[in-house]
């Protein structure tokens, strides 16, 4: 029996199991949790460098987990938000924008993290997976916003000047941990994941907010 049937046999088990909740003898909610959980790290091994241990949650992904389809308690939202908010790290030299050139290659860029790619491989930002970036794609994702013009719908005509540095900040935090934001966002923590590191999300900001950047076209 292969893996994924494997999976599914323990799964369907697991959702029989799920029936008797109801019942006196049948097991708890913790406990169905525990064995599902089991079941899917029984389908993974460690392959290259991508190890089980990405399974393991940190405290704000295992409370959106348990959350999901349903909306997070108020006070729960507002403490990730908060821990998230202050673990943000602004630019170690003040300097928040860099190369839109070199950050449309890093937003276009798939690479990075997966099984089949070495240490070495310098990581992408995959934004166009869900993001519209250039007006000139035809094909992008959209579980999130477009981002074409997202600096010039936001009146960003000068990045450096007093003016633009709240727009200036709020990108670099949405980009560095989204969920400073929104308690259970789905958009990867590029800085606090340590996907992007800080030049990289220079080149990104860039992108964005430059008014020469193809984005602001």
């Amino acid at each position: 029996m292969n893996t994924f049937k494997k999976m599914a046999f323990a799964l369907s088990a697991v959702a029989v199991a799920a029936i008797t909740v109801g019942c006196a003898t049948g097991p708890s909610p913790e406990e169905l949790d525990r064995d599902a959980v089991a079941v899917i790290r029984s389908a993974f091994r460690d392959e290259g460098i991508a190890k089980v241990d990405r399974l393991n949650q940190d405290a704000a992904n295992e409370a959106c987990s348990k959350a999901l389809g349903q909306e997070l308690p108020a006070a729960a939202a507002k403490a990730i938000e908060e821990a998230s908010l202050k673990a943000v790290k602004a630019p170690s030299d003040g300097q928040y924008l860099g190369d839109w050139k070199l950050g449309e290659a890093i937003a276009q860029s798939g690479r990075g993290l997966t099984y089949t790619d070495d240490a070495k491989t310098v990581n992408g930002g995959n934004c166009y997976n869900c993001h519209q970036i250039d007006k000139k794609e035809i094909s992008f994702g959209t579980i999130g916003p477009s981002l074409y013009n997202y600096g010039k719908l936001r009146g960003v005509s000068d990045p450096a000047s007093d003016a633009a540095r709240p727009i200036v900040e709020y990108t670099w935090t949405k980009l560095w941990n989204a969920r400073a934001y929104s308690a259970c966002s789905q958009m990867p923590r590029f800085g606090h994941m340590g996907i992007l590191d800080e030049a990289q999300i220079r080149h990104v900001m860039a992108l964005l907010l430059d008014p020469k950047s193809p984005v602001n076209q």
